[in-house]
Order: C-alpha cells, then sequence, then structure tokens
C-alpha cells in the first residue's frame, strides 16, 4: 500500500487505473480505525478492482466544545490494518493542503434540511463540514464507488442527497453496523469509555430492538419513545434525541410509512454515541 499527502498522486495514480479500464472504490475516514471501517474496504475489493482511502480529522466538522484536539491519531496502527485487509493507496492530507486558504475562506457544500435536524440540531455546521469536505475527496480521488457505515445513518442519507444534487458520477453504498459482542456499535469513540461505561453503553442497542418490537406490533410512536428515554436514563445515558423517522427520507412517520429506523444520540459520561435500526412495521 502506497501513502501519499500530495493531491496529485492521487490523481495520476487513479487516472492511470482508470485508463486501464479498472474500478476504483472509495472509503474516506478520520482514522483510529476499527473493524468498522476494515469492513468497509472488505466491502469496497467485493466492488472494484482498487480501493484507495483517506485518514483526514477535518476540524470543518467538530464544534467548539467538540473533541478535535483529542480525537486519536493511530497512522501507524491504521497503516498496517488496511494494508492487511487489501487497500492500495491511501491518502493522508494535512488540514493545509485540503484548506490551504483557512476554512473562513474555503467554499463549501450544505444540503439543506436534512442537515439541520436530528444530529444537525445538536451540532450546528457538523454536516455542512462532513458535505464539504466530502465533496472535496470524491474531487480529488473521482472514484466509481464510495462506501460508508450505515451507523452514520443521517450522514449517509445527506451524502447520498448531495451526490444526486450535485450529479457526481459515484455510487454511493451504505454498509451495515459492526457490533460488539455487547452488541454496543463499534465506534472510534468508544476508546473513551471505561470497561463499565463500555457494558452500560450496550443498553442503546437493546432499547432500539425493543423499540421497533413495540411500535411493530402496533404501539403508539411517542408512548414507545418517552418509555424508551425512561429505560436510556435508568442506564446511565443523557438521552440527546431519540427519533423515529422514514427510513427512505428521514421524514417524520406518516400512517401509511412501513419502513422506518430510529435514530438516537446519547451521552455515556461525556462521550457521545449514536445508533440506529432499521425496521419494518
Amino acid at each position: 500500500m502506497y501513502t501519499t499527502q500530495e493531491i496529485s498522486e492521487i490523481r495520476s495514480k487513479v487516472r492511470e487505473w482508470k485508463q486501464a479500464g479498472e474500478k476504483v472504490a472509495f472509503v474516506p475516514t478520520m482514522g483510529n480505525l476499527h473493524q468498522g471501517h476494515i469492513t468497509l474496504v472488505t466491502e469496497a475489493l467485493k466492488r472494484a478492482d482498487h480501493v484507495v482511502v483517506s485518514i483526514f480529522v477535518n476540524p470543518m466538522q467538530f464544534g467548539q466544545n467538540e473533541d478535535l484536539d483529542a480525537y486519536p491519531r493511530t497512522l501507524a496502527a491504521d497503516q498496517a490494518a488496511l494494508e492487511a485487509a487489501g487497500a492500495e493507496l491511501l491518502f493522508t492530507p494535512t488540514p493545509a493542503i485540503i484548506y490551504p486558504n483557512g476554512m473562513d475562506k474555503q467554499t463549501f457544500v450544505e444540503v439543506p434540511g436534512l442537515s439541520d435536524e436530528l444530529c444537525g440540531a445538536s451540532r450546528p455546521g457538523h454536516f455542512r463540514g462532513v458535505t464539504t469536505i466530502v465533496c472535496k475527496l470524491f474531487n480529488i480521488v473521482q472514484p466509481d464507488v464510495a462506501l460508508f457505515g450505515k451507523k452514520d445513518f443521517q450522514q449517509l442519507m445527506v451524502i447520498k442527497a448531495m451526490v444526486e444534487d450535485l450529479s457526481l458520477p459515484i455510487e454511493i453504498i451504505g454498509v451495515d453496523t459492526i457490533r460488539e459482542n455487547s452488541g454496543l456499535a463499534m465506534s472510534s469513540r468508544n476508546g473513551y469509555l471505561s470497561d463499565a461505561q463500555k457494558q452500560q453503553a450496550a443498553q442503546l442497542k437493546r432499547t432500539l430492538d425493543e423499540m421497533a418490537a413495540a411500535i411493530a406490533a402496533g404501539q403508539a410512536i411517542p408512548n414507545v419513545v418517552k418509555r424508551a428515554e425512561e429505560q436510556l436514563h435508568q442506564a446511565g445515558f443523557q438521552p440527546d434525541y431519540l427519533a423515529v423517522r422514514n427510513a427512505a427520507n428521514l421524514q417524520p412517520v406518516s400512517h401509511n410509512d412501513t419502513q422506518l429506523v430510529i435514530l438516537a444520540a446519547a451521552f455515556m459520561g461525556s462521550t457521545r454515541l449514536i445508533d440506529n435500526l432499521c425496521f419494518q412495521r
């Protein structure tokens, strides 16, 4: 696997592959990789001849009081894991390369509406940072296909909307969430949790499962949500939001909707965890 910070080298290698008629997949990450990230690479290899991965801790998507400086940087371990998984090209730019004129003067990309609720309401400007960096990385790498984890369900929907709205010739694929044995969704932020907190945090997935079963059985959604919030409090969480939406567009649920998704964000101590569950009623 070849690692570079140079945009020109990424473009040159991808151009060479495409001129040979070969398909290129892309997996953008912020590093500190876990099995969920590696699964994205494994799935990418099923859909393309070559896999490009990026590692960039994007300052534009972090709020003022969030953990940008504390976010773990584990490049050597990440490189070893990616090479073992079969990635061929790793892009590791610096903020100065991505935002040479500073973020205040950076053109940005924003998906209206969808970016402003749920995680967007709790983290103003977060999805603007996500779509700006993803769009920029797409323009640098120019992949045929890009893969994202479904754990960040709203992010996946926002990126799909951006690609459709901007007519980008890239297929976006969502990959199922990879979980710990306890059911806790794998996340780089799980490293902030103590062993005891990790055990408590597994209650988040169990709560989503119970919610889905109750709604599928015909119970009223507001009642199910209220009871679930109480359960999360009892488990040591401080819920940020808990919502049931149409899984196709994240709109509020109507009477006729059958494909639904539960989306949750909750703090365990100072660590904010997210999870979701798609189901049919």
